[in-house]
């Protein structure tokens, strides 16, 4: 068994200066003020749309982000409408092949202290599982009939694609601490990979989580 912590990768995101200019084409459209482009006009403008809540315009723009976490975090990212997903499918990835390692992967749980009782018992929850799940193939059960005694810890990619307006709100909700500690463990970092790359855009939603960034990366 294999035991790794989540992180994501990106995908497809398009470089700074080309999102705030398709945003701001976009934008002054509405007003048709696209004589009024110039150097540094379109993080201005932008700045000021967000600010009194003229938000469709940033729907213009997805990213693309491939989220390695475990299956139970996906049961609740896939909830969001606004989203395309494509997720690793336990139906057809028989970990017992040599490409996975003949083993399964599974999500470390970090709110469990590496060598404690706790973890002890989820990491004894987990060989179980593997055995069960590795036994069912020996006796004939195809990858989709084993996957049943497959565990929530399981390893998936799952890549999700949203304009940036849906991956706010998704921000919004999935970094708060009402939500699921490893959902904010993805979040968390991905909200501050975002702003990091388009500060202007991602300001209002990374300042208020920025202490939980912070808390989480120290």
């Amino acid at each position: 068994m294999n035991i790794i912590d989540s992180y994501f990768e990106i995908l497809h995101m398009a470089d700074k200066d080309e999102i705030l200019n398709l945003l701001e084409k976009a934008a002054r459209t509405c007003y048709k003020s696209e004589d009024q482009i110039a150097q540094g006009s379109a993080e201005q403008l932008l700045k000021r749309l967000l600010k009194t809540g003229h938000e469709s315009v940033i729907e213009h723009i997805s990213i693309t982000v491939r989220l390695i976490c475990d299956r139970g975090i996906t049961h609740e990212i896939v909830r969001h409408r606004l989203c395309s997903f494509s997720q690793e499918s336990t139906r057809y990835a028989n970990y017992s092949k040599d490409k996975f390692g003949n083993e399964i992967t599974v999500i470390r749980p970090f709110f469990f202290k590496t060598g404690s009782k706790k973890y002890k018992l989820w990491e004894e929850s987990m060989r179980s599982c593997e055995n069960a799940y590795l036994k069912l193939l020996e006796q004939g059960a195809t990858a989709q009939e084993a996957r049943s005694v497959l565990p929530n810890s399981l390893k998936t990619d799952i890549v999700v694609t949203a304009n940036i307006r849906e991956w706010i709100h998704i921000f919004k909700l999935r970094c708060s601490k009402a939500s699921h500690p490893q959902m904010r463990q993805s979040m968390l970092p991905l909200l501050d990979h975002f702003h990091k790359k388009i500060p202007v855009l991602f300001n209002s939603v990374h300042d208020k989580f920025a202490k939980d960034i912070q808390e989480f990366s120290g």
